[in-house]
């Protein structure tokens, strides 16, 4: 049974979810700080985190990011009320696997739910369709080929898989990718994505207007 740690601060609203997610077979452990999270992650191994952002003690975020921190890769899921684009780059960029925002469709969350946890088990050998990202020996390849990719479009191709099927922000592309004051760009980056684009006419890269880019499995 997959257990979910469940850090929400609304208590019916998070009465609704656990008794949702246990409908489903989860196993629940919910938290209404952010502390108390972190507590709960030190005696205990989760199979996923759902992660509200604005809760007591110690934000969503910083939770999230202190868990990277100490190399915890384990699947995470913001749930807020944010919209703002620069709330969707701090989540990306404190280490969040997938982002929705509330009122939110539950079978939506489920779904979510099942593909991070399926995505999870089968790290060891990460495949997008046809796309499989060898991380040791920094390659991908394609029909089990090898792309003639530079370090760049190595990375950004490998960030776009990390997010399958979830949009991708511009600022967050271009601080992995780009150094401050390293020529990072819009225009670079379409530039390799148009590269990756024709290298791979078979993979499905969509440029979500005004955010990000999207890799369609």
């Amino acid at each position: 049974m997959n257990k979910i740690l469940l850090l929400e601060d609304d208590l019916l609203f998070a009465d609704t979810i656990v008794d949702l997610l246990e409908d489903n077979g989860f196993e629940v452990m919910h938290s209404p700080n952010g502390q108390s999270a972190l507590d709960k992650t030190f005696l205990q191994k989760f199979d996923l985190y759902l992660l509200d952002i604005n809760v007591p003690l110690i934000d969503g975020i910083t939770v999230l990011k202190e868990l990277r921190d100490s190399n915890d890769n384990t699947p995470a899921i913001f749930l807020t009320s944010h919209k703002d684009k620069e709330m969707l780059k701090k989540s990306f960029t404190s280490g969040a696997d997938d982002f929705l925002t509330k009122p939110f469709d539950i079978d939506e969350l489920l779904l979510r739910i099942k593909a991070l946890l399926k995505r999870a088990k089968s790290d060891n050998a990460p495949c997008v369709g046809l796309l499989c990202n060898d991380d040791i020996h920094k390659r991908i390849l394609y029909n089990k080929q090898e792309l003639d990719l530079s370090k760049k479009e190595y990375d950004l191709l490998a960030l776009l898989m990390k997010h399958t099927n979830n949009t991708v922000p511009k600022e967050l592309i271009l601080d992995e990718l780009w150094s401050s004051g390293d020529g990072g760009s819009d225009g670079a980056l379409r530039v390799y994505i148009n590269r990756i684009k024709q290298l791979v006419p078979q993979i499905n890269i969509e440029n979500v207007r005004g955010i990000g880019y999207k890799l369609v499995s």
